[in-house]
């Protein structure tokens, strides 16, 4: 093992490590010393506080000292298990602690020892105890002082960690790697390493009022008070924020020098498509249309992220602006997560212009659909339309993920669009806005939708290298969706209400979380998700049977095949279906004008911005539409949680308080953004975010290569192949 201890060495090099202890290391992502040293806390217990022992209360935690009097261990063969227990005793009375499958205890812990327990209290028949506690060496009894000389070579790692009687981490842990187990190696890693460079620059850490990364590194994981832990966190989250904020800015100067094709809408055509519409754009769609045409004219890549609520219209931004980059000769490619949503968008551009003479082909995993405006649609095969791509004879597609599987190439892409953005992972953004082959030196035009509304701080840090469109009105004459939470008791007036809008002519959707139950719900015992969720098939059997056997009812979920999937939505959409039950793959995609009724089962196993995809499916017509929440839960959580969706005026409203109450990294998954956990948990501080983008201005402004800060450079470089390659 080595001494000369590195941030880039090896764990498996650290003594007390080994092979084997480090590939469990590396299953937490954890390879080197600085990936241990930056594997923050999740969460403090604080046992600073000693208590007598006869002063114990059953299920508080607390922290106690004692001398132990006898230790021994038990073998329980029923459950093939070891048991380890010790009775410690202060001047007030004794508890008993427990320990399983440790026999290693056996060998640290001996009678006379003085210790310190941390732990939740217990009740039992042998009165108080400790299951699983903390324990801490602190000293020797009067009567062992010879026994405290046999034990000093065991004195340096007794100091080397201190568990209890202090604020002490718990880290993310998993199978073979404990707390303990990480607090034991990171302390003397600490103490050994030499100073850590520090990469921020010094006037920075005095304006930003963050602390310095050695005390920062020793606060975070041996910290005396909470305020030790809170400076610790804001400086690693302002930095990682700063970082983020330096590669936003220097991938919008990267981009500004960058060549792409200049697509040029002509007035006089561009009013004539206008013309077709059978609807006029409202003002705010207008407005988003201009900046896209000012964006898309200009020799250099837009990259403009389009949020609106619902219904709101983003759809024929895209189509109209794909069209101007076809006009103008050049290809445009419109990415869906779903098959049903990219269906929908291939429908709504044939249906307003059939007359397109250019190519729009539909690719997915099913197959291809193309028209070239002579008013016939035919099937083709995918490879044919692959070519057609690729010739660039075909100039508009519109698919799944089937738009970047190997092989499909296209010849001038000039305009990448990717709805519901969010639904993609980073690498699948990347992949299609790089998607360019032919097109030479050129990149594309990058348009980004989202009916998920982002709050302005998280616009603002992760999306700041985009330009943000935003359409913040409904088309004219749509009514507002009356939403309601649905309380057990309240069940039949609701299946009544329903019967009373399908006679009216109207259409239902029923969300249900699963499809159906699985095996694992009957032989390994049912889990929280799964107790008493509604699933698709027992719903469809109970609405068909039994509530509604006088109504048309259908069910639509993931696992029906392509084909079925599309009768189905046919049916509903002609109207030969009065209730249809499903799972989220309706979800996004689904424009049924005569549905007016969403009823949610299991609302709260939902999100709020799913709850708010889901409303958004009904009030797409002149009819008063509803969107009943239906949930078994009493839990004041839930209940705020509905009561936000019941009462936001829009999803801008409601994005803000779903960030409030779940926090970035559940709003926008952490997978999705590969910004690191501290950052996510802070950027509902707006302050630290202002200041971190204000820090990164500042800096780029009089070095905007950073030449003159290489360190802060190759930091820039790593965060960048993080964020934009998880």
């Amino acid at each position: 093992m080595t001494t000369d201890i590195r941030l880039e060495t090896e764990l498996r090099y650290v003594k007390g490590v080994g092979p084997a202890f480090a590939a469990r290391l590396e299953k937490l992502g954890l390879k080197t010393v600085r990936d241990l040293l930056w594997h923050f806390p999740s969460r403090y217990e604080d046992f600073s506080n000693i208590s007598n022992i006869a002063e114990l209360i059953p299920g508080e935690a607390a922290t106690i000292q004692g001398v132990i009097q006898d230790i021994k261990i038990l073998r329980s063969f029923r459950r093939k298990m070891f048991i380890i227990q010790a009775t410690v005793t202060d001047a007030t009375g004794s508890i008993r602690a427990t320990w399983f499958n440790q026999k290693f205890l056996m060998a640290m812990l001996k009678k006379g020892m003085v210790i310190n327990l941390a732990g939740k209290v217990s009740a039992g028949k042998n009165g108080v105890g400790f299951a699983h506690p903390s324990y801490e060496i602190v000293g020797f009894s009067e009567d062992e002082e010879q026994f405290a000389e046999d034990m000093a070579e065991y004195r340096e790692e007794i100091e080397s960690c201190k568990h209890t009687g202090r604020l002490v981490p718990i880290y993310p842990e998993t199978k073979g790697v404990t707390s303990k187990g990480l607090r034991f190696l990171i302390k003397p890693l600490l103490d050994g390493l030499e100073y850590i460079p520090e990469t921020l620059p010094a006037e920075m850490l005095k304006r930003a009022d963050v602390t310095e990364l050695n005390d920062a590194l020793r606060l975070i994981h041996y910290p005396e008070t909470m305020k030790d832990v809170l400076r610790a966190r804001r400086r690693f989250a302002f930095e990682d924020i700063f970082y983020l904020q330096l590669v936003n800015i220097l991938e919008r100067s990267r981009l500004a020098k960058e060549n792409a094709y200049a697509c040029v809408a002509e007035e006089s055509r561009f009013a004539e498509l206008l013309a077709q519409l059978p609807f006029e754009l409202t003002d705010a769609q207008q407005e988003v249309m201009r900046e896209v045409i000012g964006d898309l004219a200009r020799p250099h890549p837009m990259n403009r992220l389009l949020q609106g609520d619902v219904g709101s219209g983003k759809t024929i931004v895209a189509v109209l602006s794909a069209i101007i980059a076809a006009e103008a000769g050049m290809q445009a490619s419109f990415m869906a997560p779903t098959e049903i949503l990219a269906t929908q968008h291939y429908h709504t551009f044939k249906k307003i212009f059939g007359n397109f003479e250019k190519g729009v082909v539909l690719l997915t995993a099913s197959g291809a659909k193309v028209f070239f405006g002579d008013g016939l649609e035919s099937n083709m095969k995918k490879a044919d339309a692959i070519k057609k791509l690729a010739t660039g004879e075909i100039k508009i597609a519109i698919g799944t993920h089937a738009l970047i599987q190997k092989g499909v190439a296209f010849n001038e892409l000039a305009l990448v669009v990717i709805d519901e953005q969010h639904r993609f992972g980073v690498k699948q953004r990347q992949a299609l806005a790089g998607h360019t082959k032919g097109s030479g030196e050129l990149l594309p035009h990058f348009l980004s939708m989202s009916a998920t509304p982002i709050p302005r701080t998280l616009s603002l840090t992760l999306f700041g290298d985009l330009d943000v469109s935003i359409i913040g009105e409904l088309p004219k004459g749509r009514k507002e969706i009356i939403a309601k939470i649905v309380p057990p008791a309240s069940r039949t007036d609701a299946y009544a209400f329903i019967r009373g809008q399908v006679k009216k002519g109207r259409q239902v959707f029923v969300i249900c979380p699963r499809i159906e139950k699985t095996e694992d719900d009957e032989t390994k015992g049912k889990s929280w998700f799964a107790v008493d969720t509604k699933t698709v098939k027992e719903e469809y059997d109970k609405l068909s049977k039994k509530i509604f056997p006088d109504m048309r009812v259908a069910m639509l979920h993931g696992k029906l095949k392509a084909e079925e999937k599309a009768e189905v939505m046919e049916k509903m959409k002609k109207g030969t279906i009065d209730v249809l039950v499903a799972t989220s793959v309706i979800e996004v995609g689904v424009d049924i004008p005569n549905a007016t009724i969403m009823m949610i089962e299991g609302a709260d196993r939902f999100g709020l911005a799913q709850l708010y995809q889901f409303k958004g499916r009904v009030g797409r017509g002149e009819h008063q539409s509803f969107c009943l929440l239906f949930t078994d839960s009493s839990a004041q959580p839930t209940k705020d949680r509905l009561e936000a969706l019941v009462h936001a005026k829009n999803g801008f409203e409601l994005a803000e308080k779903d960030l409030a109450l779940r926090g970035p990294g559940e709003f926008m998954g952490q997978s999705q953004t590969g910004l690191p956990d501290l950052a996510m948990r802070s950027l509902q501080d707006m302050k630290l975010v202002k200041s971190a983008r204000e820090a990164a201005e500042s800096v780029l402004k009089k070095d905007p290569d950073l030449t003159e800060h290489p360190q802060l450079k190759g930091v820039v470089a790593r965060f960048h192949d993080k964020v934009h390659l998880e």
